[in-house]
């Protein structure tokens, strides 16, 4: 019995019930992939990306955990977490994070040298992260690089270069974090604003609804960027309007800051990145 809820606060640990986390990640991956491949993405270098997604979605939740566990225990909604009530020991959460990530670069080893020297930049963002809040407001925008490294990553996988168009995604999926991220830090803004941590909900102040708006537009502005220099048609925009229609259904639920409704506006982004995915498939198909 204890070997099994030992087992179950590990799992509880990487959030794997809760998996939010890997499709906020593994959406932007995946247009990646399709515009880098022209819709037709190798088989392992998908299989690669998609358990990578995984994995190293896992690991930040460990290392995110390790860095906050004296942080944890005084925020409402995360003080059961097993780091935070002491169920899972520091030096157990810190051996199983190298062992995911060690697991993850293993996967790496099999596509090109480029798509390896960038897993090491990857692995740098993922460590770091955590710690931002403590020094800056931003840390929201490093998130968005942290999740977004997989478009460079995926150009470099199949094209063995990094060109302008994965630069192009990588910022759209950067401004898309700032805006569900935002949401999510709204949820925990009167705990952080009483324990010292820094987000982008405490900088917008007041115009953080607005903030989000500008955020969301602005990925979708970058996104029909991308699909012109490609020649994306209408399925792909019908897809991008879409996920225009979903961002305000999102500013409509936060409209009075109630946190129960931003943590739902924030899970909302997991249909915005989806219908993306989907018009960009169709379109190539």
């Amino acid at each position: 019995m204890a070997s099994t809820a030992r087992f179950l606060d590990y799992l509880i640990l990487m959030r794997l019930h809760r998996p939010i986390g890997i499709f906020l990640l593994l959406w932007p991956t995946l247009w990646g992939l399709w515009f880098a491949s022209a819709g037709r993405p190798d088989l392992l270098i998908l299989t690669v990306f998609v358990l990578g997604v995984v994995l190293m979605r896992s690991a930040g939740c460990v290392i995110n955990d390790y860095a906050d566990r004296a942080i944890d225990p005084q925020v409402a909604r995360t003080r059961d977490r097993p780091l935070a009530a002491g169920r899972v020991t520091p030096r157990a959460a810190l051996t199983l994070f190298v062992a995911l990530c060690l697991s993850a670069f293993a996967l790496v080893l099999l596509l090109n040298s480029l798509t390896i020297a960038l897993s090491f930049v990857a692995a740098l963002l993922a460590v770091s992260y955590p710690f931002l809040k403590r020094y800056t407001h931003l840390p929201q925008f490093y998130l968005g690089a942290a999740f977004g490294w997989s478009i460079p990553m995926a150009f470099a996988a199949h094209t063995g270069s990094v060109p302008a168009l994965a630069w192009l995604l990588f910022a759209a999926t950067v401004l898309w974090a700032v805006a569900y991220d935002t949401e999510y830090a709204m949820v925990d803004r009167d705990d952080d604003r009483r324990i010292g941590v820094k987000s982008t909900a405490i900088l917008f102040g007041a115009w953080d609804r607005a903030m989000i708006g500008v955020s969301h537009a602005s990925t979708l502005g970058l996104l029909a960027w991308a699909g012109a220099l490609t020649g994306r048609g209408g399925f792909y925009y019908a897809g991008l309007g879409a996920a225009a229609g979903l961002a305000v259904h999102q500013l409509w639920l936060i409209r009075a800051r109630d946190r129960d409704a931003c943590f739902r506006a924030f899970l909302h982004n997991n249909r915005f990145g989806a219908v993306i995915f989907i018009g960009l498939a169709v379109d190539y198909v």
